[in-house]
């Protein structure tokens, strides 16, 4: 079981960067950089790369909608490069909340989008000219659309790696069915291990049918919040705030991903509550309404052995890598809870 931890894109950036680096002294193994409607990832991403030698990096996530195909492939190879080839691609579609209200961008199409774009990123990293015809992307662009004067063209730089590692963050049947079959890692969010399996086995079942054997087993990375002690469960309500505006904020009713995904774990009665607390602008009593059975199950908040007992519930579900958000305040005791789970997981 590998280790990982995220970025705080609402945070200090040199105060987290520092901490991957006392992180990496411990034995973290990847940390990923998120992209929101915050400060762009690539440049934290390289400076990362500047600041650690060992553990590896990972996008979490770009937008497919934000770049085009071609330049998530050129920025993947370039932060591939100057990691020393510790870089991981994370794809996902976001929502129309940020695409379209942010960026001015229309949302659709986000499982054929992501497919085309995957083609053609290792196309890219192959250096191979580039040449697609899809639905969504042409390249080169057809004369009738354009000056008529495109050409295919190959990157000019050798990439570290010609098959840089794909993860997808995916919550839906189709997506995540897409990801089993075509990416190396799949991110879901507010992995529930007992109810994993319900919720996409049949999907993910359905992608590997499809899986290319050259991609290796598939990789699954969840992300707990983290606490190892004998008096830490109130820092569960520090998660609260994050549930609720996932579950209740993210999107309109009936257009809210993750609203669907709580309501299939079987909290259908809270979902509908913090939704509409959320979106009457009851924010902390949105909060409060977060069950404390459904934050339990999604994290690692408690003594040493009963950490233990969920990380082995979450690689019964599949999980190969548990990207922790530690909840104790200061550097020193966050980097002595990934210190910690890491002699838990060996």
């Amino acid at each position: 079981m590998r280790i990982g931890t995220g970025l705080n894109y609402s945070g200090g950036f040199a105060d987290s960067v520092a901490d991957i680096v006392e992180l990496e002294k411990v034995g973290l193994d990847i940390a990923f950089v998120p992209e929101a409607y915050s400060f762009d990832a690539v440049s934290q991403l390289g400076f990362l790369a500047a600041k650690t030698e060992r553990v590896q990096l990972a996008s979490g996530i770009f937008q497919i909608y934000t770049r085009t195909p071609s330049l998530t492939a050129m920025t993947a190879a370039g932060l591939d490069f100057v990691s020393g080839g510790r870089f991981t691609l994370g794809l996902g579609a976001s929502g129309p909340q940020v695409i379209e209200g942010f960026h001015g961008v229309k949302y659709d199409a986000p499982l054929a989008r992501t497919r085309e774009i995957i083609e053609i990123c290792r196309q890219v990293w192959r250096r191979e000219p580039v040449v697609h015809d899809g639905k969504h992307y042409s390249i080169p662009l057809p004369a009738e659309q354009g000056t008529g004067l495109g050409k295919p063209l190959k990157l000019i730089n050798h990439p570290v790696r010609e098959r840089i590692p794909i993860l997808l963050a995916a919550l839906g049947p189709k997506n995540v069915a897409l990801t089993a079959e075509l990416a190396e890692g799949w991110e879901p969010i507010f992995f529930h291990p007992e109810k994993a399996g319900d919720v996409w086995g049949a999907a993910l079942a359905e992608g590997k049918a499809k899986r290319d054997p050259a991609l290796g087993e598939l990789d699954v990375f969840a992300g707990p919040a983290l606490a190892i002690g004998d008096d830490v469960e109130h820092l569960l309500d520090q998660v609260r705030p994050h549930l609720a505006l996932y579950i209740g904020g993210m999107g309109a009713r009936g257009k809210n991903f993750y609203n669907t995904l709580a309501q299939s774990y079987g909290f259908e009665a809270a979902a509908r509550e913090i939704q509409d607390l959320y979106l009457d602008g009851k924010k902390k009593e949105a909060a409060a309404a977060v069950p404390l059975e459904l934050l339990r199950a999604i994290s690692l908040v408690g003594p040493a052995s009963y950490v233990k007992e969920r990380v082995a519930a979450f690689a019964e579900a599949g999980v190969t890598t548990l990207v922790v958000s530690p909840l104790q305040p200061g550097r020193e005791a966050r980097v002595d809870a990934v210190a910690k789970l890491k002699e838990i997981t060996g």
